[in-house]
């Protein structure tokens, strides 16, 4: 880290390469889609890049790392008013052997597709809590939001998701259409 602040190019390199995976993780859950996330990833590399002399040690690099992609990340998706479309899981029949790994992985799908379904307010706080790992401390001070809105969005959030991945059991007249209750 430090000699990456210092200029050392290789350092630098090595420290992209060795989070980029983390990078790339939450700008796909923030985006909804593969694309948007790449673009958003991009920004966000740059973004450290320009800005790997303003981290000050006050907070561990991964915390502000965080910050920085998330932040770089939502400012793409709104300069290109770009929202995160769910993209169809398609079924595709597997044998006994892989079914484990297929349900993992159609799991996950489900979650991203759900999570794209999300209204950004409460998708962001979903994602920065239930995926990154921050506290709601943390999160309502890259928000720049209070701690109790952080708790009510993802209580929200957590709810709607719930309710999209159970394909929403309820009436007709009890869905959610996306609107602020």
């Amino acid at each position: 880290m430090e000699k990456a602040q210092k200029g050392d190019q290789d350092a630098l390199d090595a420290l992209l390469r060795q989070h980029y995976n983390k990078i790339y993780a939450i700008c796909r859950r923030l985006a909804g889609n593969e694309a948007d996330a790449l673009d958003a990833t991009q920004e966000a590399l740059i973004t450290l890049v320009r800005r790997i002399d303003r981290f000050d040690g006050r907070s561990k690099f991964t915390t502000w790392m965080h910050r920085v992609v998330t932040n770089a990340c939502l400012d793409e998706l709104r300069r290109r008013g770009r929202r995160p479309v769910p993209s169809p899981v398609e079924e595709q029949p597997l044998a006994a052997a892989e079914r484990p790994v297929a349900d993992t992985v159609g799991d996950r799908l489900d979650i991203e597709a759900a999570l794209a379904q999300l209204p950004e307010e409460f998708r962001v706080p979903v994602v920065l809590c239930d995926q990154v790992g921050l506290s709601y401390e943390q999160i309502a001070e890259e928000l720049n939001i209070a701690p109790g809105t952080v708790r009510s969005r993802i209580s929200r959030g957590r709810r709607r998701l719930a309710e999209v991945l159970r394909g929403n059991p309820d009436g007709p007249d009890q869905r959610h259409t996306g609107e602020r209750p």
